[in-house]
């Protein structure tokens, strides 16, 4: 929908390029918040020279043709006492808070989008589509009725869990096993209000129990926003193919994972492992790191991984699993959710200017223009209004 700049389409065609700028181009796992805190650091700037510190920018998103998607509100899952779960809170606040001072002091090229149809418009104007999602639920531990708080503010996606289990419900990821053999009750009353509300559940990150019973007790379709395949690479945070059906069936969508981790197995190698924690000590965490700082910490970082080369995902290996899921799934409930700025990103896909490599991609392996609207944003848009169809119904 928004013009791309030249550089988007080097290397694609000129019908690739026409078919990527006339789709709604949206991705559902945008973890760019993590940055929006960090000295120095704005949008509005190219910040190309940081790597995978920072992929997603206004000035990458224009060259990649990237409409917009879910700016996440993401948390760490920590204690789960009451000091934790206040913490929790009032991390989630803080960034929900960031993401709304971003948009305001970006209101020229970016607006809130609160429905499907907002997104359609918001496009045709040419700003950038503007979501909002929470990824782990912790936030509303200490208080559940806050989801409704969110939802006044703008949150239209949420995610139960992260790679640890919390209130609500198991992660697929936690060393400990499943506590609650799926949903807590908590979580099972969470399903209910996000219903109620309209908000769009996000299995990503849960426990395939947690999956099962979102799928069964949710009345409107239920998303995974960033998720790849584990017929292709076996790993719990991989969706099996008879539940990728089951979610079909049910009218939700998988939003395919660009996180290398999730697409081949990437042995860890002991030294670089404690070489970089000794970085992250040096220099604190990457989204607490000052724009005047990444250079030192870069060629630090660049230094060890030269010394401790480890094998790395490539843009066929993700294209691979987007091809699986589209096989199984049907092209009706597959969309993109690349991680950006949360680990995502391969060799060949480093940022959101590289897009419409996708595109390009999603012909090649005879997938229609319409094909390609649907994935790019048409399944999700579709699976929003129903959500939010099955809450108007509800009064």
């Amino acid at each position: 929908m928004i013009c791309i700049d030249g550089a988007a389409a080097e290397g694609v065609s000129a019908e690739v390029s026409r078919v990527h700028e006339d789709a709604i181009v949206l991705d559902t796992h945008l973890d760019t918040p993590a940055n929006f805190r960090r000295p120095g650091w704005s949008i509005a700037d190219n910040h190309a020279h940081e790597g995978d510190l920072s992929q997603v920018d206004l000035p990458r998103m224009k060259a990649g043709g990237l409409d917009g998607g879910f700016w996440v509100i993401y948390t760490a899952q920590g204690a789960r006492d009451e000091a934790g779960k206040r913490a929790a809170r009032d991390h989630g606040l803080d960034r929900l808070v960031s993401i709304h001072e971003m948009l305001a002091a970006n209101a020229g090229e970016m607006e809130l989008a609160l429905t499907a149809d907002d997104a359609e418009r918001i496009a045709k104007a040419g700003k950038r589509v503007s979501f909002i999602s929470m990824e782990n639920a912790a936030p509303l531990a200490s208080d559940p009725s806050l989801l409704t708080a969110y939802h006044r503010l703008g949150l239209r996606m949420l995610g139960i869990t992260h790679v640890r289990n919390n209130d609500f419900g198991d992660s697929s990821t936690d060393p400990a096993g499943a506590e609650w053999n799926g949903l807590s009750p908590a979580g099972k009353a969470l399903v209910q209000e996000a219903n109620r509300l309209g908000i769009v559940l996000d299995a990503s990150h849960a426990s395939d129990a947690v999956f099962d019973q979102l799928l069964a007790l949710s009345q409107a379709p239920i998303v995974l926003s960033h998720t790849s395949a584990d017929a292709l690479y076996d790993h719990p945070r991989n969706i099996d193919d008879s539940r990728l059906r089951q979610l079909a069936a049910k009218g939700g969508a998988i939003h395919v994972n660009a996180y290398g981790g999730y697409l081949i197995d990437i042995p860890k190698i002991p030294e670089r492992e404690t070489a970089m924690g000794a970085l992250g000590e040096k220099y604190g965490p990457e989204s607490e790191l000052a724009v005047d700082r990444v250079p030192a910490y870069l060629a630090e970082r660049r230094a060890i991984e030269a010394r401790y080369p480890a094998r790395r995902a490539t843009f066929d290996d993700y294209m691979a699993h987007v091809l699986h899921i589209l096989k199984v799934a049907g092209v009706d409930h597959v969309g993109i959710g690349a991680d950006w700025d949360g680990g995502g990103g391969v060799a060949g896909l480093e940022d959101v200017s590289a897009l419409p490599k996708i595109t390009e991609a999603l012909l090649a392996a005879g997938y229609t223009e319409q094909d390609v609207r649907k994935i790019w944003s048409g399944n999700l848009l579709r699976v929003i209004r129903e959500a939010q169809a099955i809450a108007s119904s509800e009064g």
